[in-house]
């Protein structure tokens, strides 16, 4: 089975469109997503771009997603 979760390098992503949230400023503080070609998602901290960015399936992104808007992942 091929690895389908994990890190790629920043040369693999080079044409990836990243997406921020709206309440990120210009300074940065925000983790950037990329919706890639075979269908998972790549996401980076854009504060730190040496970093190389961490790449989910689709359906692991979903299961994230929906865990943060029912408040899984805030904090106590």
């Amino acid at each position: 089975m091929a690895n389908t979760t994990g890190w790629l390098s920043p040369d693999a992503l080079e044409n990836a469109e990243w997406f921020k949230a709206s309440a990120s400023s210009s300074s940065g503080g925000c983790l950037e997503a990329a919706f890639l070609s075979d269908g998972r998602v790549a996401l980076r901290d854009n504060e730190d771009l040496g970093n190389a960015p961490f790449v989910v399936t689709r359906h692991v992104w979903e299961c994230f997603l929906h865990g943060a808007k029912a408040g899984e992942f805030d904090p106590s």
